[in-house]
């Protein structure tokens, strides 16, 4: 995300982190206006899991009724200052990385090179690279940490049952505290 003249501009992207954790690699559509801000500060929200929280997985309801519903989540924001790679080599390099990083758990990992050159370099041309010279980042763990041990456990049953998106990773996380 970023602030400009003309408000808050975002959008979803994909990327890879250095080993470091020194820059994060990026690339958008060209048609994307969230390069053409850059140099400027930036904030990359990077979501982990949530899940909704019903009061009715509380033991504590039947006590006194006090509760209401929540949302655990796990997520990590990271700062820093944005820059336009409008470069092929360096776009190159990050589609390469992003896509071996992705395939890499895949039996058959599909690689960049398995793609004609010249198919590869027209679309690379519809795309530019960004990168976020990482200055901050901040991990943000909420889960139900601030309840009784029997609401957790009334959490964690009642994640396994619902089905409800993220229930499953957050109820694995709160598992893994």
């Amino acid at each position: 995300m970023v602030a400009s003249a003309d408000g808050l501009d975002a959008t979803p992207i994909p990327f890879v982190v250095s080993d470091d954790v020194g820059s994060v690699r990026m690339h958008v559509a060209r048609p994307n206006s969230i390069w053409r801000h850059a140099p400027c500060d930036a904030l990359l929200i990077v979501p982990v899991t949530d899940a909704y929280v019903s009061p009715s997985w509380y033991p504590s309801k039947a006590a006194d009724g006090r509760v209401v519903p929540t949302w655990n989540y796990e997520v990590v924001h990271v700062t820093g200052r944005l820059h336009a790679r409008d470069d092929g080599a360096w776009v190159l390099q990050q589609i390469n990385d992003l896509t071996d990083t992705n395939e890499a758990a895949l039996v058959h990992a599909w690689s960049v090179n398995d793609a004609p050159a010249d198919y590869i370099a027209k679309l690379q041309r519809g795309i530019v690279g960004i990168e976020l010279a990482v200055t901050g980042v901040t991990a943000k763990r909420k889960l139900s940490q601030n309840k009784p041990e029997a609401d957790q456990a009334g959490v964690v049953v009642g994640l396994e049952s619902a089905g409800l998106r993220g229930s499953d990773c957050v109820r694995r996380a709160m598992l893994a505290e």
